[in-house]
């Protein structure tokens, strides 16, 4: 047996959770959680490189560069699918080490790219494929942490993971555009690229968007393999994890999530490039980080603020702000080029990155108690064996579904730039793609209030 391994496990238990398990868990969250920060700045980092492109001698139409953008979405996506049930299979110790090992693949692969012109696009697009990675982790990372902390604290501890965890994409979209201004790593780095704009030149050193995570993710990957631990109570075959496809809650938080985890991934993906071309006279780097750091501070929040409110009452006002902040993008937009304010539209897409995060940690607070209460429920006066199964049912379930949730939601990584993208080719603006989203967040608020928020609603969380 691993020295890693914990057999006993039970952090409902009061006693065991203040003498053993609060330090234990605390280790493996503030472990997991840096890990979770490289994979995410891992999966955006096409949204920096893109607008750097061009200037550098790369000759993709902007079509092209919205599929470079909107690719990692799609294949972290995909690959959630999977992730989400390997931590019950492997041991969360030793997958976190594997996903975040596996990061420098495309590290090292965008460095290498994107010193050479004459790189050919589908080479750029497979490397976008394996930034999918990045997303990945996070299905299996939010999943293990959630084996570890009770009830209770279950908003606490999945908010400051996938919170702290989500800053990668601020953390991504701030350092690389200072990074990519010097030689790094001298010569070992290569050799500094020509940037040209409106007859300005400068040395890039653009390679150093993915070179500058490498030390990183070596150390994060080390760390896990040795400080992290496996629960022997977390242990699950695919087949005893697949009951959730039968579990109707699992269908409904995947549409709740995707609005609002699939909204944040997706606006973070998308802002630099529709800030670009929106307002053509900003650098779209100067502010870009702005959006994804306040969506994940404000999901840190939301974690704190759902346990004390409640998932589904935090998860309704979410939806309800993110509505009137797309009113607000959409009233400060420019009209056929012309108008528009990019201090209004600036703010009111901080608002939404905002309710974006709020409502992540709010519907991943709601997951566990549906779970747990369904399996308390149907436990009810068969006596203390039946009761604590349901409790280690519920915790296996709950963490698949969160998984799969955000497995589902991430497509809006995918979806929201190519959205953009669909609606600028088709009607000349993103106009027709932000109507859209807002007759979503009503499908969502619909579903909340019905199945969660409403007085007498068949499942309270």
């Amino acid at each position: 047996m691993s020295r890693y391994m914990i057999n006993t496990w039970e952090p409902e238990t009061p006693s065991f959770w203040q003498n053993t398990g609060k330090a234990t868990a605390a280790r493996n969250l503030w472990i997991s959680i840096p890990a979770l920060l490289l994979a995410f700045a891992v999966w955006m980092v096409w949204s920096v490189v893109v607008v750097n492109l061009p200037n550098i001698g790369f000759t993709y139409s902007n079509n092209q560069l919205f599929w470079l953008t909107a690719l990692p979405g799609l294949s972290g996506a995909t690959l959630r699918i999977f992730y989400s049930f390997m931590v019950p299979i492997f041991g969360g110790r030793r997958w976190t080490a594997i996903s975040t090992g596996s990061l420098l693949i495309p590290a090292i692969g965008i460095g290498l790219a994107v010193q050479d012109v004459n790189t050919g696009y589908p080479t750029m697009l497979i490397l976008a494929l394996l930034c999918g990675f990045g997303g990945g982790n996070f299905a299996s990372s939010m999943a293990n942490i959630s084996f570890f902390y009770p009830k209770a604290s279950k908003g606490f501890a999945l908010g400051m993971n996938a919170g702290l965890g989500n800053l990668g994409v601020s953390v991504v979209q701030f350092v690389v555009p200072l990074v990519i201004t010097f030689a790094v790593f001298g010569a070992w780095g290569g050799d500094s690229l020509t940037w040209v704009k409106n007859g300005v030149s400068k040395d890039m050193w653009l390679q150093n968007a993915g070179f500058i995570w490498v030390p990183f993710i070596a150390l994060s990957t080390l760390l896990a393999w040795f400080g992290m631990n496996d629960l022997a109570s977390a242990k699950a075959s695919f087949s005893e994890q697949a009951v959730i496809f039968k579990r109707k809650h699992n269908w409904l938080m995947c549409w709740l999530y995707t609005g609002t985890f699939g909204s944040f991934i997706g606006y973070s993906a998308a802002f630099p490039l529709l800030i670009k071309i929106q307002f053509p006279d900003v650098n779209p780097l100067d502010y870009a980080f702005l959006g994804p750091l306040v969506g994940a501070l404000a999901r840190v929040a939301g974690g704190v603020i759902s346990d004390k409110l409640g998932g589904a009452r935090v998860t309704l006002w979410s939806f309800l702000l993110m509505i009137g902040a797309v009113l607000g993008v959409l009233y400060f937009m420019p009209q056929a080029g012309v108008g528009g304010s990019f201090n209004g539209f600036f703010w009111m897409f901080m608002l939404l990155f905002a309710g974006t995060g709020i409502g992540n940690a709010s519907t991943f607070r709601m997951i566990p108690v549906i779970f747990l209460t369904e399996h308390q429920r149907a436990a009810a006066g068969k006596g203390k064996a039946a009761q604590e199964q349901a409790i280690v049912d519920a915790n296996k379930e709950g963490a698949a579904v969160l998984g799969f949730t955000s497995a589902v939601a991430a497509y809006g990584a995918f979806f929201i730039p190519k959205s953009y993208g669909t609606s600028i080719a088709l009607t000349g603006s993103p106009d027709a793609a932000l109507w859209c989203f807002i007759g979503f967040y009503v499908s969502c608020i619909a579903i909340t209030w019905w199945c969660y928020a409403r007085k007498n609603a068949p499942m309270p969380c």
